[in-house]
């Protein structure tokens, strides 16, 4: 059987930039198994599937190298890209039926596609501070102001410089297991005047030791930020080696998520 599949840089001006997803429409859905052999395969952040519902609308599922996971930014952002540019073309809207609800994509204005997800709330965990003890034992880093939780782990430093010294160390997966958390969202206000705040985002125990950019993560960052700079529209730029640019807007309980992707590479995959 042979499938098609992309591979796009999403939040990304120019391909090598941003973070790359496979994108792989069906049919059908194949067998669980089969999917996540092919993203353990391409060996990228996510691999996502998505199969046709009624026009304009697919039902959409992501998997890392490891598992299936319940929300991911830069693969949805990279599936609608696909469907406006291949699938659906004269589509402005695409509705994506998922685990974390329907998340519908736009396009918008300066080539932007532009995605409604839902906002998360960030709080403060039982026993924050020796979380924020260990965490910068563990990172080899200095203490950071502020820790929440849920899914993510989210540390808040004081400068940018902080967030992009950090390195991911072996202790950091156990860690997180202990916590039940995803991943580590590292933030600081931005020393760039072109960006609000900067992030980095590591999920060790989905076999991502650093993610280039997180779509999902700014579905916090975001209403923390708005909250903290007294602003609704953000400019985020993650400082991972790859970078990527996140324009961010909270509207009440929703954050819109908005950026450009690069296409990399189109071909077919043989899967028997």
């Amino acid at each position: 059987m042979d499938l098609k599949q992309w591979t796009i840089d999403a939040f990304a001006a120019q391909v090598f930039e941003g973070n790359p997803a496979a994108v792989v429409p069906l049919a059908d859905w194949l067998d669980d198994g089969l999917m996540q052999a092919i993203a353990q395969e391409n060996n990228l952040s996510e691999t996502a599937f998505f199969v046709e519902s009624a026009p304009g609308r697919y039902g959409l599922r992501w998997f890392t190298p490891q598992m299936e996971v319940d929300l991911c930014g830069h693969a949805t952002l990279a599936s609608a890209y696909v469907v406006f540019s291949h699938v659906a073309p004269g589509l402005n809207a695409v509705t994506f039926d998922t685990r974390s609800g329907p998340l519908t994509v736009t396009r918008a204005a300066g080539g932007l596609l532009e995605m409604d997800f839902p906002a998360i709330a960030a709080k403060v965990p039982d026993g924050a501070a020796e979380i924020g003890r260990r965490l910068a034992a563990i990172m080899g880093c200095p203490e950071s102001d502020e820790v929440y939780a849920a899914p993510d782990l989210m540390a808040v430093f004081a400068e940018a410089r902080a967030v992009r010294a950090l390195s991911p160390q072996a202790g950091l997966g156990p860690l997180l297991s202990e916590l039940g958390m995803r991943g580590l969202i590292a933030t600081a206000p931005s020393d760039d005047p072109a960006f609000d705040f900067v992030s980095r985002f590591f999920a060790p125990n989905h076999g991502i030791p650093e993610d280039p950019v997180t779509g999902s993560a700014h579905c916090k960052l975001a209403p923390y930020w708005a909250q903290r700079l007294g602003k609704t529209r953000m400019t985020a730029r993650q400082i991972s080696p790859r970078g990527g640019t996140v324009v961010c807007e909270v509207a009440g309980s929703r954050v819109k998520l908005a950026g450009t992707c690069a296409p990399f590479a189109q071909g077919v995959i043989r899967v028997s």
